[in-house]
This record gives structure tokens, sequence and C-alpha cells, in this order.
């Protein structure tokens, strides 16, 4: 691992020789930098090119930084607004004899047992949300891999996962990750991401083709990426 500064910020990068006459700067949906360099390059002639686009580079890794989970701080009480699919549910905690959570009437009721705690409902919550995002997602996974049948591609494992930065991100080989704070978002913009994240199975970089091969599989992408980006809440 080597690294360059770039004004205020350090770029750390991957380094990998190969028999290529030239140098191909990667970033992957990771927001990691790959270098793929020819085996006669110095590591000056190296370092150089990475701080000639470091430009690019950063400009690269911000774009994932726009799948910042949006959704404010809760206190798991009575009267909360919570989201699921798009939709707002009120919060009703209660007592009872068992710990469960059911949506209902709109409203997402979670029964307690024993005292209400915050962190225990926030808990109960949580594994609701996990629970209803692994079915959910698995579903709509299917789904946005048929739209890729002329691409050939198997069916990406699908990891769901918490991240602090990203809704989504792919290793653009075989697995995609997802997080499961978007099972409150609406299910077009779910599939969007899923799309976003499988096509870089078949483009690895954000460039002119990653995007003609989005807006391929999914015409109408920038719409459920721009409620995405500003409903969620």
């Amino acid at each position: 691992m080597r690294s360059i500064q770039y004004g205020t910020q350090e770029i750390f990068f991957e380094l990998k020789r190969s028999s290529r006459k030239t140098m191909a700067i990667e970033v992957h949906p990771d927001s990691s930098v790959h270098i793929i360099a020819p085996e006669e390059s110095t590591i000056q002639d190296i370092d150089q090119k990475v701080e000639k686009r470091a430009r690019w580079i950063v400009k690269q890794q911000q774009y994932f930084e726009q799948f910042l989970p949006r959704t404010p701080e809760r206190q798991y009480v009575s009267g909360e607004t919570h989201y699921y699919l798009g939709k707002s549910y009120l919060l009703k905690v209660s007592k009872g004899t068992s710990n469960q959570v059911k949506l209902k009437g709109g409203k997402l009721n979670v029964v307690c047992k024993g005292e209400i705690k915050e962190d225990v409902v926030k808990k109960l919550v949580a594994q609701w949300y996990y629970q209803h995002a692994e079915k959910k997602f698995n579903s709509l996974a299917k789904e946005a891999h048929s739209k890729f049948k002329e691409y050939d591609f198997e069916m990406p494992q699908l990891e769901i996962r918490r991240m602090s930065k990203r809704w989504g991100s792919c290793n653009t080989i075989d697995k995609i990750t997802i997080n499961p704070e978007i099972i409150k978002a609406s299910s077009k913009c779910i599939e969007y991401v899923l799309v976003h994240e499988m096509t870089h199975l078949v483009v690895s970089n954000h460039n002119k083709k990653f995007y003609e091969t989005l807006t391929k599989v999914m015409p109408n992408w920038q719409k459920w990426k721009d409620k995405l980006e500003h409903k969620m809440a």
C-alpha cells in the first residue's frame, strides 16, 4: 500500500505490475484506488501519475459519499416517525409478555417484555428491519439481475452490512454489499442501488460506458437516484 499527498488529503492506493504498456488508475466502488503499472515503471513515475490524476481520483471517491444515510437520530419512543419501503409509520411502544415487532394499521408496534428501555426498543426495531431487508433485497436483486441477461454474468452474492457512508458497494467480481438502512426507501430506490452496483460487474468505473449501460438497463435511474438522495429521512 502506497500513498501520495493531495492538499490536506492522503490518497492510498494498491499497486500491481503487469506487462501492459500504459499505466491504469482504477477507483473501485468501495473507494479503493488500484494502480496497474508496466513492469518498467519507476516508483517515482507511478507517484507522479497518481498526483497528476489526484483531482479525478478524489472526485470519484466523493461520488460514493452521496449514499450517506440521512436518517436523523431517534429516541425510540411512541409517536416517532419511522420509514419502511418509502412510507412513514408511527412508532408505538408498549409492554407485553414477549418481545415482538409488527407493522399494523399504519403503525410500527413494538412490544417489550419487561421494562421499556431505549436500547431494547432500538435493538428490536433494528432486528425487524434487518429480517425484512434480507427478504426484500434478495427478491429485488433477482429482479435487477434479470435486466442484465445480455451481459451474461452470474447472480452476484448479496451481503447485507451496515456502512456509514454508502448505500451499496460492489467488488466488481461477484459480490454486492447493501446497507440494511435502505429498506426505509421505496422499492424503486432499492432497485436503483442494486442495478447501479450490478452495472459495476459490467463496467468497473464511473465512465461514459458505465452510464450508458446503466441507462440502457434502467432508463429512469436518475429519478430514483434523486429521490433517494433528497427524500430519504
